[in-house]
């Protein structure tokens, strides 16, 4: 789906950009933006996904482990000698239902790899080009399960996600100083195609309707004053205006975009 909102198409040009976890979702509308944009983006994913733009580049690799980070680095310095920015957007649960109790070390070990070492191996492996360079910029994509965990289902998600949080702001102090900029982006409910498979089955679980299966999944978030999910492009229109020289003076923040779905300040 692309923004109805009107783009310069040459904002990012000769940008470097990598997009993990950016073939599906937020982070497919958020690669799609940048390179709208004119930046060259760069995909990593374990799998492809034919409906990828053309001009967009894709590694395939599991940034969960180890090997596959070294391999998306290793790729990115060899071809593109680094990137200016990077979009750690990758992310996930697989864990199951239940609480404490139903979780074990695996489940631990997958959602903490995934939503909060991947990126630190990655920052580790192409903030060192930036550092040279003196200029870059790193988005760090949260949830607002860091600080509103949804204990029986996405506890260890939210957990890594906290942390993630913790960390980009450490890393943003150290960092900063030397021309690199740190954000985190925390998103609530994001209406992708699998929040929608997702719905589905909660209307065909419960013999209603879809709208009747979204509301039952807003009202299990506490509710969403706006009324609706997100969209992936309104996510993206959030980090390309952060990661643009709009915001040069924007570092070591997190922004929430949730539809006021918090209700705390």
């Amino acid at each position: 789906m692309k923004s109805n909102i009107e783009i310069n198409n040459k904002e990012f040009s000769g940008k470097r950009v990598l997009v993990t976890g950016g073939t599906k979702g937020a982070g497919k509308a958020i690669a799609e933006r940048l390179a709208l944009g004119g930046a060259n983006v760069i995909t990593t994913a374990r799998t492809k996904n034919d409906e990828q733009e053309p001009n967009i580049h894709f590694i395939q690799a599991d940034i969960s482990t180890r090997e596959g980070v070294d391999h998306v680095v290793d790729e990115i310095i060899n071809r593109f000698n680094g990137v200016d920015i990077l979009i750690n957007n990758a992310g996930g649960s697989s864990a199951p239902n239940g609480g404490f109790a139903a979780l074990n070390d695996q489940h631990w070990d997958n959602a903490i790899n995934t939503n909060l070492l991947a990126a630190v191996r990655l920052d580790r492996g192409l903030l060192p080009v930036m550092l040279a360079k003196g200029s870059g910029v790193i988005i760090h994509i949260a949830s607002i399960q860091r600080s509103l965990p949804l204990y029986d289902s996405t506890l260890p998600y939210a957990a890594a996600k906290a942390a993630l949080t913790n960390y980009s702001k450490s890393l943003s102090n150290e960092v900063s100083p030397k021309g690199v900029r740190v954000l985190t982006v925390s998103p609530g409910f994001i209406q992708t195609e699998a929040a929608e498979t997702f719905i589905k089955n909660i209307a065909e679980s419960t013999g209603t309707d879809y709208e009747t299966g979204l509301q039952k999944l807003m009202d299990s978030l506490g509710g969403i004053p706006m009324g609706r999910p997100a969209k992936p492009t309104e996510v993206a229109e959030l980090v390309a205006f952060l990661v643009s020289a709009r915001a040069a003076y924007i570092t070591g923040t997190e922004y929430v975009i949730d539809g006021g779905t918090i209700p705390t300040i």
